[in-house]
């Protein structure tokens, strides 16, 4: 093809919490999903990890946006800027004379309507992209764990992000069951956020709450590994404003956040439910694969394995499990049907 080499391709995991690329089977860009904004001249400031830093600490003149919510869009706005400030690091790295034509493969919730399937397209086709292709989250997160989604044969994947938990039951190439839920990574930092106001009278932020969920983050009271060591939070008292230290604990976590696991359970149970039998059968013999970043949480495949009685597996680099497929599937653009252009 003559002018290939002004073929750009870019595999674009736009996630709730985190936008990761990949370029030639590289990662080129992992940023948290987030844009600092001039109130005055409505001009983009910062963007990623630059914006994060900024988020909850700025003055009235600038404001933070995360443009995805429940995995989302829900400021075009932002978002628009945000691919296209995203896409202009990744190319900074090229010099070239000519912008090159993009083609790119997006992932997108599962349970996504017609109207936010066009949100994701019309954004990221204002941000340049020629050629845009979509791919469903869990379609990708399967690709990218690295199951045969074209084989006659039923794989169960679990993919918990940051604004939506998808789960899905995959068989040639398409997804024959699929449940999308709200309760995934921010639910999850709202839960220790409303937690620590009750129990120990601390009122912290967003980023503090998260850094609680990385280092204690748990989902069993009685962990058979490695426990972690205990997390001091400071913050001021709701009573008395006074600075307070409290020690959390990996168990309080666990009791924090068991109501938002537990509808996670009853999601996995409802899509199991609905599965045919000889794709359950299949199911039961792989296992289920978890992905995503609260595949992370700690005791996690062990509670679901207890509850749903099927091994529950997590993915290696689950974070970027989605990311991967994504690539993969962006080799494969001609012979991937479940791509939607």
């Amino acid at each position: 093809m003559a002018f290939s080499f002004l073929t750009q391709e870019l595999a674009i995991d736009l996630g709730t919490a985190n936008t990761v690329i990949f370029q030639n089977d590289q990662i080129t860009l992992d940023e948290p999903s987030i844009v600092a904004i001039d109130n005055n001249t409505g001009k983009c400031v910062a963007l990623g990890q630059k914006a994060k830093l900024m988020h909850e600490r700025v003055n009235p003149g600038v404001k933070t946006i995360r443009p995805l919510r429940d995995g989302v869009i829900a400021d075009f706005n932002a978002a628009e800027m945000m691919i296209r400030g995203f896409i202009k690091q990744v190319n900074s790295k090229h010099k070239s004379l000519f912008t090159p034509n993009l083609k790119m493969v997006v992932g997108i919730p599962s349970g996504s309507t017609e109207v936010e399937i066009r949100a994701v397209r019309d954004s990221s086709e204002h941000a340049g992209g020629r050629d845009v292709y979509l791919i469903y989250e869990p379609m990708a997160a399967a690709l990218g764990i690295g199951l045969d989604v074209e084989a006659p044969k039923g794989n169960m994947v679990v993919d918990i992000g940051g604004g939506t938990t998808e789960i899905a039951v995959i068989s040639l190439g398409g997804i024959v069951q699929q449940d999308s839920i709200r309760v995934a990574g921010d639910v999850f930092t709202s839960d220790i956020q409303l937690y620590l106001r009750q129990q120990h009278n601390i009122k912290v932020g967003e980023i503090t709450a998260e850094k609680v969920k990385i280092a204690v983050g748990a989902v069993i009271p009685q962990l058979e590994d490695s426990e972690p060591e205990p997390f001091t939070v400071r913050g001021p008292n709701l009573m008395t404003a006074h600075p307070v230290d409290a020690t959390i604990s990996y168990q309080e976590i666990a009791h924090c956040l068991d109501k938002s696991i537990a509808k996670i359970e009853a999601s996995i149970l409802h899509v199991l439910e609905q599965t045919p039998p000889e794709l359950y059968s299949d199911i039961v013999e792989n296992g289920i694969f978890l992905s995503g970043g609260g595949a992370l949480l700690r005791g996690l495949a062990k509670r679901f394995t207890d509850k749903v009685n099927i091994p529950f597996h997590v993915a290696e680099d689950p974070l970027r499990a989605v990311a991967r497929g994504t690539c993969i599937a962006l080799k494969n653009t001609d012979n991937y049907s479940f791509l939607m252009r």
